[in-house]
């Protein structure tokens, strides 16, 4: 049996060239394996590297870096757009909200003639009214589309402002610079909304106080209602508005009992930054990193080697840990193809964002990350 096995992984090993994607989100990205990756590009405020590595045989993991007019107008505000969307039961969420939420930022941006916390959160708000809209008209023909879920994480650097609203478990991470020392500090700027943080399963029993089962320590993880690990996300409808908790949901999705009061939310976490300085660069990544390395490590990676690539490396440095962990080689992890690649780790999106406040370039830059995706169309 266990040869059995052996002969299917290696049956999954699939060498495969660097070679370098055309579309039109982005031209500079280049592909290698499962691997994509754009080295460097200039955004509003200095350079920006991203890298994201699939897992999942359809990618989960969508992401985003938009620079230049922030709003429908030519009159401003401008900066940059970063949003990384961990998507989860599929990758329609995830999909939908790279296609819609920066545009909804656009729209609400210019009815108020500025950004805000106010406009973020309403963005988001109509990203996930939007995607609802999706699933109540496709519930007679795919009503699993109510199971599919994403996590998002945005940044928004506009005004010498840095706006962080987050939903789910990515994090972006700062690196600061501290003159006394001379150390880069990790800096952890956004609030994660996962059941295995106290403070969250205290939120939810708060918020759910007749409920003992709100949270449940299953195979020694703390999941909502026991089936999901996220407290907050875009999607997952199903635990959001009862209609979609009943047949013809998978029975595993369905809860024995209805609810009244959404069990998820979808309100995101929304701080707001005054750049200094000695804010050097932000890190913004998927759970899949995080995995692997602590705030710590992936700061002092991005400060100790250069710019160009960074993001690769990031991801790179996590993959060898993964490798590792199930005593292989990062050579044979490599050759493993999409799919059964999920058993060793996850989708995985970095973008790493170079601040240099007192530099403004002017462009015009919209990039996503990318993968190997031939399967399945996302709804909009």
């Amino acid at each position: 049996m266990l040869s059995g096995f052996m002969n299917f992984l290696w049956a999954c090993f699939r060498p495969r060239s660097d070679r370098r994607v055309r579309n039109g989100s982005d031209s500079g990205g280049r592909q290698d394996g499962l691997l994509w990756y754009k080295d460097s590009g200039y955004h509003h405020n200095g350079d920006f590297s991203m890298a994201v590595v699939q897992a999942n045989n359809l990618l989960e993991d969508q992401s985003q870096l938009e620079s230049g007019c922030l709003s429908l107008q030519e009159s401003g505000p401008y900066g940059t757009f970063v949003g990384v969307y961990d998507g989860h039961g599929g990758p329609e969420t995830s999909r939908f909200i790279n296609s819609n939420l920066f545009q909804n930022l656009k729209r609400f941006t210019s009815e108020n003639q500025s950004i805000s916390v106010e406009v973020i959160k309403k963005a988001f708000q109509a990203t996930e009214e939007g995607f609802l809209s999706i699933v109540s008209k496709q519930w007679p023909m795919k009503p699993q589309l109510a199971a599919v879920g994403s996590c998002c994480l945005v940044g928004v650097v506009c005004g010498g402002n840095l706006y962080i609203a987050n939903l789910g478990d990515s994090r972006a991470v700062l690196g600061r610079h501290v003159k006394a020392t001379g150390e880069v500090l990790a800096i952890q700027l956004s609030d994660e909304h996962n059941a295995c943080i106290e403070s969250v399963r205290q939120e939810l029993r708060s918020t759910h106080p007749d409920d003992s089962q709100i949270v449940v320590l299953k195979h020694n993880v703390w999941r909502v209602k026991g089936l999901i690990q996220i407290s907050r996300s875009i999607g997952d409808v199903y635990l959001k508005n009862a209609e979609f908790n009943r047949e013809p949901l998978y029975a595993k999705f369905r809860l024995r009992e209805p609810f009244k009061r959404p069990i998820l939310s979808s309100d995101p976490s929304v701080s707001v930054h005054q750049l200094q300085p000695h804010d050097l660069f932000m890190i913004f990544a998927s759970d899949g990193l995080w995995e692997h390395l602590t705030n710590q490590e992936a700061v002092d990676i991005v400060q100790n080697h250069p710019r160009a690539g960074i993001a690769k490396r990031l991801v790179k440095v996590a993959l060898r840990k993964a490798a590792k962990k199930r005593e292989m080689r990062y050579s044979d992890l490599k050759k493993i193809d999409r799919g059964v690649r999920r058993h060793f780790h996850d989708d995985i999106t970095v973008i790493v964002l170079f601040l240099d406040m007192n530099k403004t370039i002017s462009v015009n830059v919209s990039v996503k990350g990318a993968g190997i995706n031939t399967l399945a169309s996302s709804p909009n």
